[in-house]
């Protein structure tokens, strides 16, 4: 058994990891932090842990929650706040889970021009391993900072690896359109997100400016070994949780879709949570919803050169939490579908 902290205990993605970890047989939840007017029960907070959990939520202070005897931490800390209160645990040699960007991208130039925050941790960066299990599971294995990814460049990654990861891929742009659910903004008041604005609506926003592009062009450049570049569009759609992204990827030679298939099946192999559909059916969010699935579909071009991948996840499970969850099992020797559906 390990113990283990939930801090941001009150946001979506914190609530969501309290969701997983009381179905954990090999997890005891010893404290929870949480930004909040006065310390409250979080079975206050959220009625569905009545009986279950009924912990206090109070203000994150180290030395105080680390008297709890902890082993691991969740931050489900904004970006630009998560890595003060890393750094502090990792200090105290504690194994460190940030669903944060703050450990996410390894130059720190790029860091600060997305997310307008001086980075003041940059020593750490070396030693932080970015959390896609399906890429980079023997590394997790080993970590002590675990860079959860973001919930947009896991849907976009796992769509288009096997492609750039066989250099099938050609140099060309790779256009990702993606789709996300109200969720992926936080748990927060803002006129943008609410019922009235986004119902029956749908938008595109933060075109070339979206945080997330860099995340997700340093790991395809990783696995293509070159520079890639992405044009990538954000869209909010009124639903509350889930993401559908479509890439577009062209091709170095023509191909048929039964070599496409069988390249993402030998790709995921090993992935217990990505799912590759046959040929002729395309994925939808409510296939992985509470789930912490990524259900992929691909189709062909009419002049087979390029090639349409459909990827969807939960942007609050395989996106954040589940994910999360899912690195804490590889980290600490359980079997990595422990507690996850």
């Amino acid at each position: 058994m390990i113990n283990v902290a939930v801090c941001g205990a009150t946001g979506y993605t914190g609530c969501e990891i309290i969701r997983i970890l009381l179905r954990h047989p090999k997890v005891n939840i010893k404290a929870l932090t949480a930004k909040l007017d006065k310390p409250a029960r979080i079975s206050d907070e959220f009625a569905e842990f009545k009986g279950k959990l009924d912990l206090m939520c109070e203000e994150l202070v180290v030395d105080k929650l680390l008297k709890n005897k902890i082993d691991l931490v969740f931050l489900a800390l904004p970006h630009r706040v998560s890595m003060e209160y890393a750094a502090s645990f990792i200090g105290k040699n504690k194994i460190v889970i940030d669903l944060s960007a703050d450990f996410r991208l390894k130059d720190t130039a790029v860091y600060e021009k997305y997310y307008c925050h001086k980075h003041t941790y940059k020593d750490y960066l070396a030693n932080s391993i970015y959390g896609l299990p399906e890429l980079y599971k023997d590394r997790i294995k080993q970590a002590k900072l675990l860079a959860n990814p973001g919930c947009y460049p896991t849907g976009s990654i796992l769509a288009v690896a096997p492609l750039l990861s066989s250099k099938l891929a050609s140099k060309d742009i790779i256009i990702l359109d993606a789709k996300s659910g109200v969720t992926g903004a936080g748990r927060k008041a803002d006129i943008g997100l609410i019922f009235g604005e986004v119902s029956e609506n749908a938008k595109a926003y933060r075109i070339g400016t979206h945080q997330h592009v860099p995340e997700i062009e340093q790991e395809l450049s990783k696995l293509a070994g070159a520079k890639v570049d992405i044009l990538f569009t954000p869209h909010l759609i009124p639903i509350r949780r889930g993401i559908l992204t479509t890439a577009y990827v062209s091709l170095k030679k023509k191909t048929d879709i039964s070599s496409i298939l069988r390249l993402y099946r030998s790709f995921y192999s090993k992935a217990p949570f990505v799912k590759i559909y046959d040929a002729g059916r395309l994925p939808q969010i409510q296939d992985v919803v509470n789930t912490n699935n990524c259900a992929i579909g691909v189709a062909l071009s009419p002049d087979k050169n390029k090639v349409i991948i459909v990827s969807v996840i939960d942007n609050l499970l395989k996106g954040a939490s589940g994910q999360a969850v899912q690195n804490m099992n590889i980290i600490c020797g359980f079997p990595e579908t422990m507690g996850l559906v």
